[in-house]
């Protein structure tokens, strides 16, 4: 039966619930801390106010490496108390070391962020003792707050500066974090699990209560370092509950332990429906997606982990994940805010909203577009977010300073959104997984998966096309109810086998119309905004053409649900970038290039290199570019006295080939995302993957891979 999923509820001010997918987020300008004086209205996100607050932005630094005594401080954790006190924990690091001596530190502030107490050391580092993973949860029933971490232990033959053991202990406050209970060790919970896991890390960050009164918080697990690879490290995720207030503490189940899915730091969050999300970091580092998963019964059991492409493709770092209104039972509008540094390296902090539940996420804010590290996120009762997190210095691992930002939602969304008035979106969904009524295809045969990452959970389900031939197709019904422009976002499934498949809408391809569904690495969602639509009232029907096989080589295409938006526009960046090393990139010929970090001003987390050759070594970039149109060209790469005067770019477009020379001695413009860019022109590429950009050793010095960015005009 067809099933079309409109808003969960009306709010107050007759505005629907909902959000625009976005398959990558713009990087747009930082305000700085002087932009506007805080504001002073107050309001808990409940009541109705005449006028939205005006835009504020302030920012305190409370720990400074070249100021205050430690050598580092990194590893945070953040809370707001029932009364609105503010708890900030960090790290104090005696060694830049993930495992050297640490004490844990607190500053509180009782005034909104205004001012903060000086730092009281909590638990102080005794002969080189090695405390970390600050994280905080708050019983909001008692007003008790709790602050987890764990003893870190290295084994004598690891050299490495990370722990191979931790054991978990706990402290709790009632008087706001004034004063601390005596430690009680947590040790034993975790030895029923199968995996021989001997570090158990708190968050870090912060932990939640959900609707029923139990605390919840993420715990991180896996096997010592000494002896065993990446792999062999089951890296995993099985968090602590209570509910009992705290007296009494137990393990939930693991999130199920994959090496495709090395969930390590995370933040779990409640949804409207009760079902609660855990959504982490890839503990192997590199550029990724995050890794989510689902539970139904308040987290005591977790759904398989997958890939979740809605808040796009970033450094795996900590990031913060919070609830801001809304929720279970709540008849407020469902936002939840996501920070995290938005570059393949740790920079450029930025924060997100979500107005669907964390499936995607609609708006977004550079903070800081230096340097930037760990982040955690809480909220005042007037509405403030308060944003805690590590940024500028010179250690790509580790912070100069670490911050507190205060700013409003009218700032993050630059007006398109305040408590006052609401986010003004309509949200209609359309679930394309299961057995649709009126679904029609050419070719090929469908299968149903129910999964609780699918959204809506074990009640929704995704559906698996696999096509016949190039050309078939798979066509869904959508009944509209009033005619106008909509924004179409698609959420899909990207199998390791995943096709390039081709959208219309009544015969229309919108701007953003072919996506290559092919998994980057491990299989998961992903989501795109397709653009914007203009639609008939009444019957309408979404086409989906499988138009070639993906860069796997597959042709499956795995579709989820659909969203017809109205509201002001979704922030959309309109580029598509491939870096050495990524799905795209490949030696199209000759050896192997040699990877290198010793020159900065390379995007992501290296560069290659090959010497003067006479044009037998070639490799090559291939987008997957969603429309027909015009796109400028534009390369990465460090620049060197050693460098070709003449690396031969070749662009493979719709309208032919043009080879472009680059003078690698030259440095290109940087930007905060990582990278030295310098543009090869402006070039006509049709949807898909047939274009492509090669670069051979057939030059005059060092040939230097990097990255290449097609940017839509």
């Amino acid at each position: 039966m067809s099933r079309e999923r409109i808003g969960r509820r009306e709010f107050t001010l007759g505005l629907a619930a909902g959000a625009a997918a976005v398959g990558g987020l713009p990087a747009l300008a930082a305000t700085p801390a002087s932009a506007a004086p805080p504001a002073t209205a107050a309001g808990t996100g409940k009541e109705k106010r005449p006028h939205p607050a005006a835009p504020f932005f302030t920012e305190t630094t409370l720990w400074d490496s070249e100021l205050d005594p430690l050598e580092n401080y990194h590893v945070h954790g953040l809370a707001v108390l029932p009364n609105d006190t503010i708890l900030a924990a960090t790290e104090g690091r005696h060694e830049v070391c993930d495992a050297g001596p640490r004490d844990l530190l607190l500053r509180r502030s009782t005034d909104g962020g205004e001012t903060w107490s000086p730092t009281q050391t909590v638990v102080p580092s005794v002969d080189g003792q090695s405390w970390g993973n600050p994280a905080l949860v708050v019983d909001r029933t008692t007003g008790e707050v709790f602050l987890f971490y764990m003893l870190s232990l290295r084994l004598p033959e690891n050299t490495s500066c990370s722990g191979d053991s931790g054991d978990l202990f706990v402290v709790s406050s009632r008087d706001d974090g004034v004063t601390w209970s005596t430690p009680r060790s947590l040790s034993g919970l975790f030895d029923h699990f199968p995996y021989e896991w001997a570090l158990h890390g708190p968050g870090p960050g912060h932990g939640i209560q959900l609707d029923n009164g139990r605390l919840l918080l993420n715990v991180l697990h896996r096997r010592v370092i000494v002896g065993n690879t990446v792999a062999q490290r089951f890296y995993g995720v099985a968090p602590v509950y209570s509910d009992d207030h705290g007296r009494t503490w137990q393990a939930t189940g693991e999130v199920p332990v994959s090496v495709d899915y090395p969930i390590n730091e995370a933040r779990v969050v409640q949804r409207s429906d009760g079902t609660v999300l855990i959504n982490g970091r890839a503990a192997a580092g590199g550029n990724r997606q995050r890794i989510v998963s689902v539970s139904e019964d308040r987290g005591l059991t977790w759904s398989p982990a997958k890939l979740d492409g809605s808040t796009g493709v970033f450094n795996a770092v900590d990031a913060g994940l919070s609830r801001y209104t809304g929720g279970p039972g709540s008849r407020e509008v469902d936002r939840i805010l996501f920070s995290r540094p938005d570059s393949p390296m740790r920079w450029n902090l930025t924060v997100s909203v979500s107005y669907d539940e964390g499936y995607s996420f609609r708006y977004s804010r550079v903070v800081n577009p230096k340097r930037s590290y760990y982040s955690d996120l809480a909220r005042l009762s007037d509405g403030t977010i308060v944003l805690l997190y590590g940024c500028d210095g010179d250690i790509p691992s580790a912070p100069r300073r670490v911050a507190v930002a205060r700013f409003n939602l009218e700032w993050l969304t630059q007006g398109r959104d305040s408590l006052a008035t609401g986010p003004g979106l309509d949200e209609r969904t359309y679930d394309l997984g299961g057995t649709v009524k009126g679904a029609r295809r050419s070719g090929g045969t469908v299968a149903v998966v129910r999964e609780p990452t699918a959204r809506g959970g074990s009640r929704a389900a995704r559906s698996v096309w696999t096509p016949t031939a190039i050309g078939d197709f798979i066509e869904y019904p959508i009944t509209v109810g009033r005619g106008g422009e909509r924004e179409a976002v698609l959420r899909y499934y990207r199998p390791v086998d995943g096709g390039v498949v081709a959208v219309t809408i009544d015969g229309v391809r919108p701007r953003r119309s072919t996506v290559d569904t092919t998994a980057e690495s491990s299989e998961g969602y992903d989501v795109v905004n397709l653009g914007t639509v203009r639609l008939r009232p009444g019957r309408s029907r979404v086409r989906f053409t499988l138009v070639g096989a993906g860069r796997g080589g597959g042709t499956r295409v795995s579709l989820d649900e659909l969203s017809l938006i109205e509201g002001p526009g979704a922030d959309v960046r309109e580029e598509v970038t491939v870096d050495n090393g990524e799905q795209g990139f490949s030696t199209v010929s000759g050896g192997t290039w040699t990877a290198g970090t010793g020159v900065a001003g390379y995007h992501g987390s290296n560069y290659l290199s090959r010497p003067a050759g006479i044009g037998g070594n070639v490799v090559g970039w291939r987008p997957a570019l969603p429309g027909d149109g015009r796109y400028e060209v534009l390369v990465s790469y460090p620049a060197a006295s050693n460098r070709a005067t003449n690396a031969p770019y070749t662009v493979h477009h719709a309208e032919g080939t043009d080879v472009v020379p680059v003078d690698q001695k030259v440095r290109g413009v940087p930007e905060p995302r990582g990278g030295e860019w310098v543009s090869l022109g402006v070039f006509t590429f049709a949807a898909g993957i047939d274009g492509s950009v090669e670069l051979s050793d057939d030059a005059d010095g060092f040939v230097i891979a990097d990255a290449v960015r097609f940017l839509r005009r």
